[in-house]
């Protein structure tokens, strides 16, 4: 997509996906920095935006197939947003996490031609654990007692919910545009 069509297709509102990943990064950033973790009876803490994050990262599969390589642009924003609203070491951990699991994503998206749902399913499965380890790791920092196994556990269970939920709705959707065909 040349950059011609990238602007027309971002003034005209025909990116919905993209508009979402783009408020769903500084969200998720302000929700660690301002929301309570919840006490895990094994020890360590959960946190439950850990589940909007699995969304975020399903939602930036979707965008990136409306934007292609532009959705580095929107990561940048979102992230310059999350620096203004969110802690700085939250945000910086979101921003490492971030980069590192959509270049996964992209490389993902750019070079395998399999189905979108086994797409999102694969780029979960792979950028998931690497970005939960990623933000824990370095938001422990400034959210002591986050980083643990059993954390780090449920916010990797949490992005594969997220994710198997989106799987098996568009799993359904694709069989019935393969029928109608």
């Amino acid at each position: 997509m040349d950059f011609n069509t990238f602007i027309k297709r971002v003034f005209t509102a025909r990116t919905p996906w993209t508009y979402l990943y783009l408020a769903c990064i500084p969200f998720v950033n302000w929700g660690f920095d301002k929301i309570q973790t919840v006490p895990l009876p094994t020890g360590g803490d959960w946190h439950p935006l850990t589940v909007v994050t699995g969304l975020t990262l399903v939602v930036r599969d979707f965008a990136q197939r409306e934007v292609g390589h532009y959705i580095f642009l929107f990561l940048g924003i979102g992230l310059v947003l999350s620096y203004m609203t969110s802690d700085p070491t939250v945000a910086f951990a979101s921003t490492c996490a971030f980069l590192i699991s959509e270049l996964i994503d992209w490389a993902l998206f750019t070079f395998l031609k399999i189905p979108l749902s086994r797409r999102v399913f694969i780029s979960t499965a792979i950028s998931a654990p690497i970005d939960a380890a990623v933000f824990l790791a370095i938001a422990s920092q400034s959210i002591p007692g986050i980083f643990n196994p059993w954390s780090f556990a449920a916010a990797i269970v949490s992005r594969f919910v997220a994710c198997l939920i989106i799987f098996v709705l568009m799993r359904q959707r694709e069989k019935q545009e393969a029928k109608t065909a």
